[in-house]
């Protein structure tokens, strides 16, 4: 009976199931899409117990129902998500969306407490509402009061995963470290407003990425991984294989830019630029920055789609043009682009100065439209690369994730960036590889 690894991937979109052989390559998958429900406010979340149950009898079916033998299990989930425990175990809060928008007057009293610019270097995160994951806390406590009483335990998604199998409960530095506003970078501890808050018990010890627990199910020792944050998982796969420096350029409905290899500190400037710092599965500093780029392509591609009349994936019959290609080196190309879902405005300002709302009216065909877009997303990209690359060059860039298919966007970053290697990695998994190999 052949042995296999069961991996989670739990993205925002798309929840997603792998199995790998011994050597790590991928013997079937299963890719699923859950009904939003609504939070205790009415803002739309993910549904936990449907996740859980899919999660539960995926498991159970390869145990009782397919030719392999399980030998290990292991969760990469997406991060800025807390899961509550009450007395029994169980959770007593929804899964609250990182998207709901976060009380200007709680964030107010908050940095009025314990200061502002300072708290986000010492943190290494820039103010980012809901995707503050450990604000999520002292939100529940000032304005949930009844229902933070009821908190026993605070679990990362990831964790809270495993803790299902293994029933145990630990925080994990990946999870800890993704802009959390928990973690006090210069000291390498929880930051001091978390036992000022009395919330430090809330959070159970710290344990390496690497830790597992080996339980029983239905008469087969199973191998029980802790879990990993997504991003941080996409970089694992690449660390643990290359000791050469590199930028990894993780695309999704988050495009996440990981600079593992540079010492600089993080700076104000920089973090008003959407830039901060990860923790990697070694508990070290990763300078990152974030673009909701997936995002911010579907929301474009649905008015091109509307304004133009074309199917919904349309966009993928595109290849680049050549005459947008020369005029893009000529700089003869006048761009209306301008983005709707990314609210950083300093790094717009950057990118495109003075520019206002995107006018799809002055294009003539949908494949004008689309080179544009993609020029405008381009853009930011290399923007948000380098930010992260530090005082000394870094030659290679790797890319993986859902943009790698997307030539226009592939080969402009490479007109862009012609004094580096880009490596499109032929490895769509990232994060779900990750967490397998962190297995091994």
């Amino acid at each position: 009976m052949q042995s296999v690894t069961a991996i989670f991937d739990i993205g925002k979109t798309n929840k997603k199931f792998f199995l790998f052989d011994d050597d790590l390559k991928e013997l079937s998958h299963d890719y699923k899409k859950f009904s939003l429900i609504k939070d205790d406010d009415g803002f739309e979340c993910d549904d936990l117990d449907a996740i859980t149950q899919w999660i539960r009898e995926t498991i159970d079916n390869i145990l009782t129902s397919s030719p392999y033998k399980l030998k290990a299990i292991n969760f990469s989930t997406y991060g800025a998500t807390l899961v509550h425990l009450g007395e029994n175990g169980q959770p007593v809060t929804p899964l609250y969306n990182y998207l709901k928008p976060f009380p200007q007057h709680v964030q107010k009293i908050f940095f009025e407490k314990y200061g502002e610019e300072e708290h986000h270097l010492t943190t290494a995160s820039p103010q980012l509402g809901m995707l503050n994951s450990g604000l999520q806390l002292y939100w529940l406590k000032n304005e949930k009061p009844r229902l933070f009483k009821n908190i026993r335990h605070t679990l990362h998604f990831p964790q809270y995963l495993s803790y299902l199998f293994t029933g145990e409960m630990v925080s994990e530095p990946t999870s800890i470290g993704c802009h959390t506003k928990l973690w006090n970078y210069s000291k390498n501890i929880y930051d001091n407003w978390v036992k000022a808050e009395g919330m430090e018990h809330l959070f159970p010890p710290t344990v390496p990425t690497t830790h597992t627990k080996k339980i029983m199910m239905k008469g087969v020792e199973v191998k029980v991984g802790v879990g990993i944050h997504d991003s941080s998982s996409a970089l694992a796969s690449y660390l643990l294989h290359t000791k050469d420096p590199f930028i990894l350029v993780s695309t999704g409905t988050w495009s996440v830019t990981l600079n593992p290899f540079t010492k600089d500190e993080l700076t104000i400037e920089e973090l008003k630029r959407d830039c901060l710092s990860f923790l990697d599965i070694n508990g070290n500093p990763v300078k990152a920055s974030r673009l909701f780029l997936g995002n911010e392509l579907d929301n474009n591609l649905n008015l091109l789609n509307e304004y133009f009349k074309k199917d919904k994936f349309y966009y993928k019959t595109i290849e680049l043009s050549d005459d947008f290609l020369s005029e893009l080196g000529a700089g003869t190309l006048n761009d209306t682009f301008f983005p709707m879902g990314i609210d950083n405005a300093t790094l717009l300002e950057d990118v495109f100065p003075g520019r206002g709302k995107w006018d799809i009216t002055v294009y003539k065909t949908f494949e004008e439209g689309y080179h544009h877009l993609i020029w405008g997303l381009v853009q930011l990209q290399v923007a948000a690369i380098k930010l992260v690359e530090g005082s000394t060059p870094i030659k290679c860039i790797y890319i993986d994730g859902g943009f790698i298919d997307n030539e226009i966007f592939i080969k402009l970053l490479e007109f862009y960036l012609p004094e580096h290697t880009l490596e499109v990695s032929q490895m769509p998994l990232g994060s779900a590889y990750g967490a397998a190999l962190i297995m091994k």
